[in-house]
């Protein structure tokens, strides 16, 4: 399963197997921010490169993983600190289509980890709300 692939490649900061887990022409998409989207496994490695960098320490857990035919699905937890001491934390959902061993498109439904924040009676008035709240 690649999403193991991957979770090991994170685990042994090794950005060449990560990068080798992509077909040339992958595409990746984060449905909840659109301007995300990006072509080819160059950009994964330029991506993967500066977490690589910035959060030295990266771990990745593989909290729940699937497959079905050529697509795949993880849950996963991506937490470390970064170089100026603030801590990292990423939770979420990857679907991936793979194709002769490789990932050929993505979509990434990870955010950062907000520890503090609007309770869920806050969170529902900001979308319902008046648009002002909203972003």
């Amino acid at each position: 399963m690649l999403a193991q692939e991957l979770c090991q490649a994170i685990n042994e900061h090794d950005l060449d197997a990560f990068v080798a887990c992509f077909a040339a022409d992958y595409r990746s998409e984060q449905p909840a921010h659109p301007a995300r989207t990006f072509s080819g496994a160059d950009q994964v490695r330029k991506n993967w490169s500066g977490i690589f960098q910035e959060v030295p320490d990266i771990r990745a857990d593989l909290l729940n993983a699937g497959s079905a035919d050529d697509s795949e699905w993880a849950e996963w937890r991506w937490y470390g600190t970064r170089t100026d001491g603030s801590r990292f934390e990423m939770r979420g959902m990857t679907l991936m289509g793979t194709r002769e061993g490789h990932v050929v498109w993505a979509r990434l439904y990870m955010e950062e980890t907000e520890q503090a924040g609007a309770n869920i009676d806050e969170a529902v008035q900001r979308l319902v709300g008046p648009a002002e709240g909203r972003p």
